[in-house]
């Protein structure tokens, strides 16, 4: 694996990140600018970043996971409020089925936990299904079981609701949950392809991750630098300096993991990819909530306050953890794709 990025790639996230800077909330407040993100959100669209994994003229995604996964960096260290991860996983599994694109909003259905993708029971959606990533999707994917494999089932949602990430929101399907099939399905889901379609979102959510530690260092560590205490700015502070220190190390592991997870997407074999994604996530996730903490814990007492963007560093990141399992549960597959546990002691 070749680790560093294509010329396209670099061109690729330098204009997602000035799409972050231009357009991504700097303070808390701006959240609540519906101006703001109506113009992120066209920004967005218009540059076609949520079709890369739609199918080219030979069925493979425009795009590969190292793509996806520099959009998704920038993003996440930006706090851009407006979907990426829902829509990107969407169109994927469109293009696995062969089926056309949404014509419009669409997201995944997970289950109540975010730890898989919810499968419909009887032509209609499980009521606890959380709709991710939701910002102006009308409907959601989910899985509908068929004589061999799956079939991709569409469900319309409610209103979204604002969780403990204020950048992204959840919906719930409406009341009744009436699943319908998609049209335009030419092959059913088999395994293999969700083997790959999960290992394509613990890579996004991984680079969401390592950006939203990028983001919330960067905050620190800019705060350390001009807040003075007894005169001299706490960023000269020995003991402030270890933590922003161990935080970057942290941020810079999480990346070279999460890069690997994202091209195994399409260079490693199904259950490869899955172990490599399931590691990388496993890493991510604990990282993050400790980077992010940390950045509260330099920002002292205003660290947790509404005028300060800390605290949405954290929530963002919490939320990424869960989609599609968080430490424990990736841990597990990464012991039980290598054939460790059981007899080792370890489950």
């Amino acid at each position: 694996m070749d680790v560093r990025l294509s010329p396209e790639q670099v061109a690729l996230r330098d204009a997602a990140a000035q799409a972050a800077d231009r357009l991504g909330p700097a303070t808390v407040a701006q959240l609540d600018d519906a101006e703001r993100t109506a113009k992120l959100d066209a920004a967005i669209a218009a540059a076609g970043w949520r079709e890369l994994r739609t199918a080219s003229d030979d069925g493979s995604p425009w795009a590969s996971g190292v793509e996806v996964a520099v959009i998704a960096e920038e993003l996440g260290r930006g706090l851009t409020d407006t979907a990426f991860l829902g829509p990107t996983l969407a169109a994927d599994l469109r293009r696995r089925t062969g089926a056309p694109s949404a014509n419009a909003g669409e997201t995944v259905a997970l289950t109540a936990d975010l730890s898989k993708l919810a499968i419909a029971s009887s032509d209609s959606a499980p009521p606890d299904a959380a709709a991710v990533d939701a910002r102006g999707a009308a409907s959601a994917l989910l899985l509908l079981p068929i004589d061999g494999g799956w079939a991709l089932g569409a469900t319309d949602l409610g209103e979204e609701a604002i969780g403990a990430d204020l950048t992204r929101s959840v919906a719930r399907p409406r009341d009744g949950g009436r699943v319908d099939m998609v049209p335009g399905q030419a092959r059913a889901l088999d395994a293999e392809d969700l083997v790959r379609w999960q290992s394509l979102g613990l890579a996004i959510a991984c680079a969401d991750l390592v950006g939203t530690m990028r983001g919330a260092l960067a905050l620190a560590t800019d705060y350390a630098r001009n807040r003075k205490q007894y005169g001299a700015s706490i960023g000269s502070f020995q003991a402030v300096q270890h933590l922003l220190a161990d935080g970057l190390v942290a941020m810079e592991g999480s990346r070279s993991v999460a890069l690997h997870a994202a091209w195994a997407v399409d260079a490693l074999a199904p259950d490869d990819a899955l172990a490599a994604a399931s590691a990388a996530k496993a890493y991510c996730a604990r990282a993050a909530r400790a980077v992010c903490e940390t950045s509260i814990q330099v920002h002292g007492g205003i660290g947790n306050t509404w005028e300060c963007l800390a605290h949405v560093f954290l929530r963002r990141a919490l939320f990424s953890i869960d989609v599609l399992g968080g430490v424990g549960e990736n841990l597990q597959r990464v012991l039980a794709a290598r054939g460790i546990g059981g007899h080792d002691g370890l489950r």
